[in-house]
């Protein structure tokens, strides 16, 4: 039970506003961004996504730039609460086709008339998209996307996909009229791994995800085929405890779960996923896989004394994937000693699109770049100047480093889409089935 939604921009302004319950007092949505911008507390530079202020729990997730947020003077399970504001943004998305700031000041009318579908004094009611649709009835203004994200990715030979067509409403209509009949699959993995002072891998891990858009009308019945090798669970025994007559394939994940709308009636025999898709963008399935894979990056730090109250920190990233495939808003950050005081910065000669930073507030160093090709390796080297007052070790006060990246079309897992099938025949569906595949970083540290 929640007693208020908001959404705000990233400047505080207040876009989204909706009190179900009457029992907080005004001015919540400035308490809460005064709070997040300005956070102090445990040593943490951001606010984590639930906290108690004043008697008041509030619940934020980070979408796109914007805070959705949910208050409430109850205790509730913050999972549920956080699993519910993805999910309303998710919702609106489907809805208005882009989710940002304009999109949500142009149409706050069918923002509104959702919430209150999705919302009844403070109790969820659905979060459905497709069930949405019998009660919901404004159009919504259709909104263009500067960043066209998608329009490169999205290829086959010298054709390419106009860079909406995954970023419109479910519900809006073609400006020629007739409805565009497609689908889009995407293949996220998010993986976590911790390298030693000497470069061996600590700990690995992928959390990954099959999500899926339709725009399929009529919800005709799809397969998704997946590896032919794919093993779940250790010791070639499957979720379902049947005994995996492939034994210990290729590709193994430790577990996984599905969407209430896929049948596994064939998966044992053929790995092959049958589901009636609903409208919208919907998370087809999540898997995890602990076991050993090749990183995509190896990063490598060595710290050097050049004198009393001198060190030189070398940073090199090297990139261990094809040179077909590019990486791209990479960002290096290192913890320095709290007594730094200065750094000065040498890139590689002919950098191009680098950028370094010295945040002298929390004593980090940051170091991004725009892409890197498979197969390059760049250097960082950092000239520190140190205060005069008694330190320590310089190696035990810095780090560990950490780094965040986006790849395209690559996974680490290996688990590949191998072919989507629509199983009714029509001449209205559009013959582009899209599998978009991307690789981030969760947790991508680096000791010294």
């Amino acid at each position: 039970m929640i007693s208020q939604f908001f959404v705000l921009s990233q400047r505080g302004d207040n876009i989204v506003f909706r009190d179900y319950r009457g029992e907080i007092q005004k001015g919540s949505t400035e308490i809460f961004f005064r709070k997040v911008k300005f956070w102090k507390e445990d040593g943490q530079e951001e606010a984590p996504p639930v906290f108690n202020l004043d008697g008041v729990n509030y619940f934020h997730v980070k979408v796109v730039g914007l805070f959705f947020v949910a208050t409430t003077r109850v205790n509730v399970s913050p999972s549920l609460v956080l699993e519910l504001l993805q999910r309303i943004a998710r919702v609106i998305k489907d809805y208005l086709g882009i989710l940002n700031e304009e999109s949500l000041r142009k149409n706050f009318v069918l923002v509104y008339e959702l919430l209150d579908e999705v919302i009844d004094f403070g109790y969820v009611q659905t979060t459905s998209t497709e069930m949405l649709k019998s009660y919901v009835f404004n159009e919504p203004i259709v909104v263009e996307d500067a960043r066209l994200q998608y329009s490169a990715l999205f290829m086959q030979g010298t054709k390419r996909m106009p860079g909406t067509a995954v970023t419109k409403s479910v519900v809006a209509n073609d400006p020629t009229g007739r409805r565009r009949e497609e689908i889009f699959v995407d293949l996220i993995e998010k993986i976590s791994i911790t390298f030693s002072s000497s470069g061996y891998i600590l700990t690995s891990e992928i959390d990954g995800t099959i999500q899926m858009k339709s725009y399929l009308t009529g919800n005709p019945e799809i397969r998704l085929a997946l590896n032919d090798d794919l093993t779940i669970g250790r010791g070639g025994r499957s979720v379902f405890d049947y005994r995996s007559s492939s034994g210990t394939g290729a590709v193994i994940l430790d577990d996984c779960n599905f969407h209430e709308s896929v049948h596994l009636d064939s998966f044992e025999t053929d790995k092959t996923l049958s589901l009636v898709p609903p409208d919208g963008e919907f998370t087809v399935m999540n898997y995890r896989l602990t076991q050993e894979f090749k990183p995509p990056f190896r990063v490598n730090t060595l710290i050097e004394e050049t004198g009393a109250l001198k060190a030189e920190v070398m940073i090199k990233v090297r990139a261990e994937f094809s040179s077909s495939i590019t990486a791209n808003t990479i960002m290096v950050q290192m913890p320095l000693p709290k007594y730094t005081t200065r750094a000065s910065f040498e890139l590689e000669p002919g950098a191009i699109g680098q950028t370094t930073n010295f945040k002298e507030a929390n004593r980090r160093l940051e170091w991004g770049l725009k892409k890197i090709v498979g197969g390059s390796e760049h250097t960082l080297r950092a000239k520190l100047t140190f205060s005069p007052e008694s330190h320590g070790n310089i190696t035990k006060e810095s780090g560990p480093v950490s780094m965040t990246f986006t790849i395209p079309m690559y996974n680490a897992s290996r688990l590949q889409v191998k072919y989507l099938q629509i199983a009714k025949k029509s001449g209205t569906y559009n013959p582009y089935r899209w599998v978009r595949y991307v690789t981030q970083a969760n947790s991508y540290v680096a000791r010294i």
